[in-house]
């Protein structure tokens, strides 16, 4: 069995109401979510929040009835790892043992379906601990990413001998993109935070896997969206 997972908070700072705020018509959880609920491949679907118009929202779609998230998850400082332990154990007391958590993140609704099938793909092919989806990083950290010492003074955050002065010198380095996660169950019970284990990547077209922390990153989410719908 495979659980389909969204983690959605009542508060946001960057962007208020986000993951409930209408982008073309409806909710923005709602782009990811209706991508779970219709996937022929997820066999249950649940939404952890703190919300309880999102949650009842929730439940009118078909998710499981979790219950709202513990006030220790719904904080500024919780981390998704919690979160997702917490959905694990409710979701498998509701519906029983799964073989792969599936995590879409709300605040990333420009996913395609064949992303989340070929996320599912690598993980059942190479069997790690966690498939995390991932983009060419725009900036590098052995080229043009910077950080002061202690006077102040900028030098490359990860200098190699004898420098970097191209960029396609330099390793190449992804960026960690908060869209689509595929972790195995027992390695959620047991380890305490992501990178402990086997963490393989997914790469993903830069254009698919924006996130919103930001009214910027609204716009141009809503922007994109409606070339898509067109």
């Amino acid at each position: 069995m495979i659980i389909g997972h969204i983690g959605v908070r009542k508060g946001s700072k960057g962007v208020p109401g986000k993951n409930f705020r209408d982008l073309l018509g409806k909710p923005l959880i709602d782009w990811s979510l209706e991508q779970l609920l219709a996937h022929d491949r997820v066999d249950t679907v649940v939404v952890s929040t703190d919300d309880e118009r999102i949650y009842e929202h929730a439940i009118a779609k078909g998710c499981l009835e979790m219950g709202l998230r513990p006030d220790h998850l719904a904080t500024d400082a919780a981390g998704k790892w919690g979160v997702w332990q917490h959905a694990l154990e409710r979701a498998e007391e509701l519906a029983g043992p799964c073989e792969a958590f599936l995590d879409l993140d709300a605040t990333s609704p420009l996913r395609d379906m064949s992303d989340i099938d070929g996320a599912l793909d690598a993980f059942f092919k190479d069997r790690p601990d966690m498939i995390m989806s991932c983009t060419e990083a725009r900036k590098n950290p052995y080229f043009n990413l910077v950080e002061p010492d202690e006077t102040g003074a900028l030098h490359v955050s990860k200098p190699l001998p004898g420098g970097v002065v191209a960029r396609q010198q330099a390793p190449t380095v992804w960026e960690h993109a908060a869209s689509t996660y595929v972790v195995d169950p027992d390695y959620l019970r047991r380890a305490q935070s992501l990178f402990e284990g086997r963490v393989l990547p997914y790469l993903m077209p830069p254009e698919r896997c924006i996130d919103i922390d930001s009214e910027l990153d609204f716009k141009i989410v809503e922007c994109l969206m409606k070339e898509r719908v067109q």
